[in-house]
């Protein structure tokens, strides 16, 4: 094996992947999974901290793609239509890897500490959108719950999105999504 592996990190993301779909989170070792990938399991851990992050390891990214599209929102934006902003990004993002993004997201749902994990996840860039909609002068409990009814529409919308087999559709999901909160909250 040579001493550098191109695209290393996407190989063991896939890798893993597939293992955990056709086995099971808790079935599947590092070892497994940096033999799949025609790695070592020493540079499976020079990417990866352990086995739950190959799934997570977007994480923060999406939270930097999400906090930068809400900065960039106008002025003028509602702290609500900035959240929705943010989700548009994430969305545009997404639509390209909706294959993927659907089997991580059987793999997560079928074990409860991959499950914790995500939720853990979700607070975190709820934390991070408040944050940037204070910065941007909105004050609590204005911009927690601004933050919060957005990461509710991600996730309810995201759960949509992978439900579909329309790979661009999430954009459109979002909107609806956001759309259905309004409704509701409108109190008619």
């Amino acid at each position: 094996m040579s001493r550098w592996e191109p695209n290393a990190r996407g190989r063991l993301e896939k890798a893993a992947l597939e293992l955990y779909s056709e086995r099971g989170f808790e079935q599947t070792t590092v070892t497994e999974i940096a033999k799949r990938a025609g790695l070592t399991e020493r540079t499976f851990f020079r990417h990866y901290a352990d086995k739950r992050e190959v799934l997570f390891a977007g994480s923060a990214m999406l939270e930097e793609l999400m906090v930068g599209a809400l900065e960039s929102a106008p002025d003028s934006a509602t702290p609500i239509d900035a959240v929705a902003l943010a989700l548009d990004a994430a969305a545009t993002a997404f639509e390209e890897r909706h294959a993927h993004a659907r089997q991580r997201q059987k793999v997560i749902a079928a074990n409860a500490e991959l499950r914790e994990r995500e939720l853990i996840k979700l607070a975190t860039l709820s934390a991070a959108l408040a944050d940037a909609l204070r910065r941007r002068g909105v004050t609590d409990p204005a911009a927690s719950l601004a933050a919060e009814a957005g990461i509710a529409v991600f996730k309810i919308g995201f759960e949509r999105w992978v439900g579909e087999s329309d790979p661009q559709g999430m954009s459109r999901i979002m909107r609806e999504s956001f759309d259905e909160l309004k409704a509701v909250t409108a109190g008619d």
